[in-house]
C-alpha cells in the first residue's frame, strides 16, 4: 500500500461471501474492494458468527478487549485473517456468548429476532470504536470509519467525543430497519445518559441505533440519489424525515454499483451457457431451458417459447409481493407465462406461493430460501424480472437483470427510478429504454405493466434492442468509489 494512502475501517454486520442476508452483504464485498483498488488502505470489521469463523483458515490474535455489555464486562477477542476472496485484511470480533450461534445473524430458527440483539451490536460497536482509536496499539489508525446500517449506528456515537478521532461516515442501506429497542435496553447497556434526548438516540420512547448513526456521524450517505430525497419526506421517512431534513447538509445519495466480474453473463461460472450483447438468444435460451428443467422433468417447446417471469428477493410487503400474488392468477388465466420465484420472508407469503406452485406445477416454480447459483440462473434464464418494490433504497437485482438481458419491471422509486428507463415509443426510438416502470403503487397498474412488457416481448427486433440497451450499460463501482473517496477526503 502506498504511503499516504487514506486508511478506512469498514464496519458491517455482514459481507459476501462470508455472511450475507441481502444486498448489504454484496455492497460490503464490492465497495471496500473498489476503494482499495483506487489506493485506499482498508480493514473490514465483522462479527464472529459461527458460520463466518468456520470459513476462516489462518487467523492471528490481535488482542483482547473488555467492553461493557448488559450484565457487566464482556471480553472480545479480535482476530485478523486473510481470506482468498478479499484483497485486504479482515478483522473479526470473536465473542462466543454473543455471536457463536447457528443460522441467521439477526434471527433464530423460527424467524424471531435474537432477544439480545441490542447487546450484541452494542458490544460490536464498542469494540469497533476502540479499534478505530488503535485501542490494541498495533499502529494502524484509520482516517475514516465507514459504518453501515443500524447494527453499527452506535459506532459514530461512541467516537463522537473522542479527541483525535477519525472521521465517521454512516450509510443507510434501508431506513425501514432502525434497530429500535426499549428504553430498558439503553439502561441495561449503560449507554451515556447525555445520549438520551430527542436530539440524541431517543426515538418514540426507545433507543434507535440507526438514529444514533444519523445524529453523530460526520457524514451520512444512502444508496441512491432518489432515495436520499425520498427519506426526507413523511412517506418514506419512517418518522425520521424531520431529523434527516435537519441533517440534509451532511446527507447525500451515492448509487451502489455491482461487481461486474461476479455478475457477467459472458463469464459467469454458475451458468450452463454464456452469452454477450452481440449474441444473446442462444445462451439465454439454454439457460432458460436449464432453469425450467430444475423444476420440471422436461421443458417442451411450448414452455421454452412462453415468457418466463423471474423474481429473486425477500417475500415481504416492501417488495410488492402482495401485488405479485394478485397478478399471478390473472396472468395464468389470460396468458401463457411461466413464473419462477426465489426468496424467503413472511410466512403467509411463503405459504401462498407454495400453494400456487402445487396448484400449477407446470407454470409456477417456487423455491423458499436463498440459493446463489439459482439466483444467477434466474437472472440469465428469465425473460422478464419482477421487482415491484414499494420502496427500494437502491436495489441490485434490477442492475443484475439489465446486465443479463432480462428487462426488469419496477415501481418508480429509489434506486429503481435511478437505473430503469421505461420502454415507451419515445425511449424505444432514442434507444434509452431498458425496462418497464410504473408510477401508481397498486396491483392493477403493476399487472398492466406486465401486459405491456409481454406485448413488446412478442416483437423480437424491438425486444433485442431493449435487451442490448440494458446490457451495454455499466453499473460498476468506479463512479461510486470516486464519490466515496472524495467524501472521505472532504
Amino acid at each position: 500500500m502506498k504511503r499516504g494512502a487514506t486508511k478506512v475501517l469498514f464496519v458491517s454486520s455482514e459481507a459476501y461471501p462470508l455472511i450475507k442476508t441481502g444486498g448489504l452483504g454484496d455492497v460490503l464485498y464490492s465497495l471496500p474492494h473498489a476503494v482499495h483498488a483506487r489506493g485506499a488502505d482498508i480493514r473490514l470489521l465483522l462479527p464472529g458468527y459461527r458460520a463466518l469463523l468456520r470459513q476462516l483458515e489462518q487467523v492471528r490474535i490481535l488482542g483482547w478487549m473488555d467492553v461493557r455489555g448488559a450484565e457487566g464486562m464482556v471480553t472480545a477477542r479480535v482476530l485478523e485473517t486473510r481470506h482468498p476472496d478479499f484483497a485486504f485484511p479482515l478483522w473479526v470480533v470473536d465473542c462466543p456468548p454473543l455471536f457463536d450461534r447457528p443460522g441467521n445473524p439477526y434471527t433464530n430458527a423460527s424467524g424471531q429476532d435474537w432477544p439480545d440483539n441490542a447487546e450484541r451490536y452494542t458490544v460490536f460497536s464498542r469494540v469497533a470504536a476502540q479499534l478505530a482509536m488503535d485501542g490494541l496499539e498495533h499502529g494502524w489508525k484509520p482516517d475514516v470509519v465507514h459504518a453501515h446500517d443500524w447494527q453499527t449506528g452506535l459506532v459514530a456515537a461512541f467516537l463522537a467525543d473522542q479527541p483525535g478521532r477519525p472521521k465517521t461516515v454512516f450509510t443507510i442501506h434501508n431506513l425501514a430497519y432502525s434497530g429500535f429497542f426499549p428504553h430498558g435496553e439503553f439502561i441495561r447497556l449503560h449507554l451515556p445518559n447525555h445520549w438520551w434526548s430527542s436530539e440524541g438516540v431517543e426515538f418514540h420512547g426507545g433507543l434507535s441505533m440507526l438514529k444514533a448513526g444519523i445524529v453523530y456521524a460526520d457524514a451520512i450517505t444512502t444508496v441512491s440519489p432518489t432515495y436520499a430525497a425520498e427519506i426526507c419526506t413523511p412517506e418514506f421517512g419512517f418518522g425520521l424525515d424531520g431529523l434527516l431534513q435537519s441533517r440534509s447538509y451532511k446527507l447525500q445519495g451515492i448509487l451502489n454499483g455491482i461487481d461486474e466480474n461476479l455478475w457477467n453473463p459472458h463469464t459467469d461460472p454458475r451458468l450452463p451457457a454464456h452469452y454477450s450483447m452481440s449474441r444473446i438468444q442462444p445462451g439465454k435460451r439454454r439457460n432458460k431451458q436449464a432453469l425450467l428443467e430444475r423444476f420440471m422433468p422436461h421443458a417442451d417447446e411450448a414452455a421454452l417459447a412462453a415468457p418466463l417471469l423471474g423474481l429473486v428477493g425477500r417475500l415481504v410487503e416492501q417488495k410488492g409481493i402482495d401485488w405479485v400474488l394478485a397478478a399471478i392468477p390473472v396472468l395464468l388465466a389470460e396468458t401463457d407465462v411461466r413464473l419462477v420465484l426465489l426468496g424467503s420472508g413472511q410466512v403467509v407469503y411463503e405459504q401462498k406461493l407454495t400453494r400456487l406452485a402445487r396448484q400449477y406445477p407446470d407454470r409456477v416454480f417456487v423455491e423458499i430460501g436463498y440459493d446463489e447459483s439459482l439466483a444467477h440462473l434466474i437472472e440469465a434464464g428469465a425473460d422478464l424480472f419482477l421487482m415491484p418494490s414499494r420502496f427500494e433504497p437502491c436495489g441490485l437485482n434490477q442492475m443484475y437483470s439489465l446486465r443479463y438481458g432480462t428487462p426488469p419491471i419496477v415501481y418508480k422509486t429509489g434506486g429503481l427510478a435511478d437505473t430503469v428507463v421505461d420502454a415507451n415509443e419515445v425511449t424505444l426510438a432514442d434507444a434509452s429504454a431498458n425496462g418497464f416502470v410504473f408510477d401508481t403503487p397498486d396491483a392493477s397498474t403493476f399487472l398492466a405493466t406486465i401486459h405491456r412488457a409481454l406485448a413488446l416481448y412478442r416483437q423480437p427486433a424491438r425486444w433485442r434492442r431493449l435487451q442490448q440497451t440494458g446490457m451495454q450499460q455499466s453499473f460498476d463501482w468506479a463512479d461510486s468509489a470516486a464519490h466515496y473517496l472524495a467524501l472521505y477526503a472532504a
